[in-house]
C-alpha cells in the first residue's frame, strides 16, 4: 500500500499546486481524507500547530505595520536607496528583499518592492530580469534565514534532539545565505541580453505597451505612525532573538525559562502588533483587512493541509522509508540537500517542507552538520514559475524580459537561484562543523 499512498500524496500535492493559493491546503485535506478511507490512521498530532501559530503571530505584526504605514515607509527607503545607486541595482535589490524577509519572516514583503525594481531598471536601460531574478530568490531564501520564520522554528525543533540550538542555526544559516545570494547576484548580472537588444522589449516598446515610470520619491510623507511602528517592530525582533539567546542551552543564562522560544515568538509578535496599533492610534480590526494578513492566513491553511498530509504519510511508513533511504543518505549526506531542493517546489512552503521532512532526516540518523548545511535548499520556490512572488515579478515586468521560454524551466530565476542554493549548502558544510 505504500506505493498507492505515495501516489495519493503526490497526486493531491500536484492538484494543490495547480489550484494555487488556499487551494493547496484544501487539496492536502482532501488527500488526508483519501488516506483515512484507505486504511491510514489519522491524528491531529501530525498537524504542525507550532508552525501555524508562528505564521499567524508574525503575520499579525506585519499586517499591523501595513496598517500604520510602516511597510510603505520601508518601500520608500528602498526606493531612495535604489534610485541613488541605480547601476548597482542587481546587487542592492536582493539585499533589500533579503533583509525585509529576514526581518518580517515572510517573502510577501517583496510584492511592494518589485515595481520599484522594474522602474529603476527601465529608467537606466538595465534588463529588469537581472535584478528581479535574484531579488525574488533572495526574498525566498530570506524566509529560511529569518529568526522569526516558521521554517527556522521547525528546523530548531527538529535538530534540538541532536544538540543544535537556535543560535547554532542562525550562526550558520544567516551568513551562508547572504554570501550565497551575493554570488547569485554576480550570475544574475550577466544573464540575458542587454535590454536594448531584447526582441520582446523592442516589440513591446514599438506597440506602446510599456508603462510610464513612477514619479519618484520627492513628494513622499511618512504616515504619523510609520516610524514609531517600525521601531516597535525592530524592538520586538530584538526581544525575540535576545530571549532565545538567554534561554538557549549554548548560553544557559536562564536555566528554567517560563516559556520556550516558540511561545516567546508568538507572544512577543502579538503584543508587538497591539502596541503598534495603540501607539499609532489605529483600530486593531484593521489588521484583518490587510493584504499581508490574508496572504499569511492563506499560507497557514496551506501548511496545515500539506504538512498534515506529508507528516501522516511519513508517520505511517517511517520504518519502510528508513530502511529504504537510510543507507544512501548516511553514505552521502549531501543528498539531503538534493531531497529538499526537489521536494520544496511541490510543498509550496518553507515551513511545510521543513516540518514534514527534517524530522524524517533526523530519524534516519543523518548528522546535524549535514542537515543544518542542507537546510537552505528548502527555499527552492523559484524552480517552477508558479510561486506567487515569481509570478508577480513576471507580471509586473512590462518589458517582457522576465519571462518563461520554450519549456517550464527556461526562465531567469533558475540559474541565479540554483547557484545561490549550491553556494549556501557548500558553505554550510564548511561552516557548520565549526559552529555545532
Amino acid at each position: 500500500m505504500i506505493w498507492f499512498h505515495l501516489l495519493v500524496v503526490l497526486l493531491f500535492i500536484i492538484v494543490g499546486a495547480r489550484l494555487g493559493g488556499i487551494g493547496i491546503g484544501l487539496a492536502g485535506a482532501a488527500g488526508i481524507l483519501v488516506l483515512a478511507a484507505t486504511g491510514v490512521q489519522i491524528s491531529t498530532d501530525d498537524v504542525p500547530w507550532e508552525v501555524i501559530g508562528i505564521i499567524m503571530s508574525v503575520i499579525c505584526t506585519v499586517a499591523a505595520l501595513q496598517v500604520v504605514g510602516a511597510m510603505d515607509h520601508l518601500v520608500h527607503l528602498t526606493e531612495v536607496l535604489l534610485r541613488k545607486h541605480p547601476r548597482q541595482i542587481v546587487f542592492l535589490a536582493p539585499f533589500v528583499t533579503f533583509v525585509m524577509s529576514v526581518m518580517c519572516g515572510t517573502g510577501h514583503t517583496a510584492y511592494s518592492v518589485i515595481p520599484v525594481i522594474v522602474d529603476v531598471a527601465k529608467e537606466h536601460g538595465i534588463r529588469p530580469s537581472r535584478p528581479l531574478s535574484i531579488a525574488v530568490v533572495a526574498s525566498q531564501v530570506g524566509v529560511a534565514a529569518s529568526p522569526i520564520s516558521a521554517a527556522m522554528v521547525a528546523l530548531v525543533v527538529a535538530l534540538d534532539p541532536l544538540g543544535v540550538g537556535y543560535l547554532n542555526c542562525l550562526a550558520v544559516v544567516l551568513p551562508t545565505t547572504f554570501i550565497g545570494l551575493a554570488v547569485g547576484a554576480v550570475v544574475a548580472a550577466r544573464q540575458g541580453s542587454d535590454l536594448k537588444d531584447d526582441p520582446v522589449y523592442r516589440e513591446r516598446r514599438t506597440k506602446g505597451l510599456l508603462r510610464p515610470s513612477a514619479a519618484g520619491t520627492d513628494d513622499y510623507t511618512a504616515a504619523p505612525g510609520a516610524v514609531p511602528g517600525l521601531i516597535i517592530f525592530l524592538v520586538s525582533l530584538v526581544l525575540v532573538v535576545a530571549y532565545a539567546t538567554l534561554t538557549s542551552e549554548e548560553v544557559g543564562i536562564v536555566k528554567n525559562p517560563p516559556m520556550d522560544s516558540t511561545a516567546a515568538i508568538m507572544t512577543i509578535m502579538l503584543v508587538g502588533a497591539i502596541v503598534i496599533c495603540l501607539v499609532a492610534r489605529r483600530h486593531t480590526a484593521e489588521i484583518a483587512t490587510q493584504d499581508t494578513f490574508r496572504a499569511g492566513m492563506t499560507a497557514a491553511i496551506c501548511i496545515m493541509g500539506l504538512a498534515w498530509l506529508g507528516n501522516t504519510f511519513v508517520t505511517q511508513y517511517t520504518d519502510t522509508i528508513s530502511n529504504a533511504l537510510s543507507a544512501p543518505l548516511q553514505s552521502q549526506p549531501w543528498l539531503a540537500a538534493a531531497f529538499f531542493y526537489f521536494t520544496a517546489p511541490l510543498m509550496f512552503s518553507h515551513a511545510a517542507t521543513t516540518t514534514a521532512f527534517m524530522p524524517l532526516m533526523v530519524s534516519l540518523g543523518l548528522p546535524a552538520v549535514a542537515l543544518l548545511a542542507s537546510y537552505p535548499a528548502v527555499a527552492n520556490y523559484y524552480l517552477l514559475p508558479n510561486y506567487p512572488t515569481t509570478v508577480a515579478a513576471m507580471e509586473m515586468d512590462d518589458t517582457g524580459s522576465t519571462r518563461v521560454g520554450r519549456n517550464v524551466l527556461a526562465h531567469p530565476f533558475v540559474l541565479p537561484g540554483t547557484v545561490s542554493i549550491v553556494v549556501c549548502v557548500v558553505l554550510g558544510f564548511l561552516m557548520a562543523p565549526l559552529v555545532v
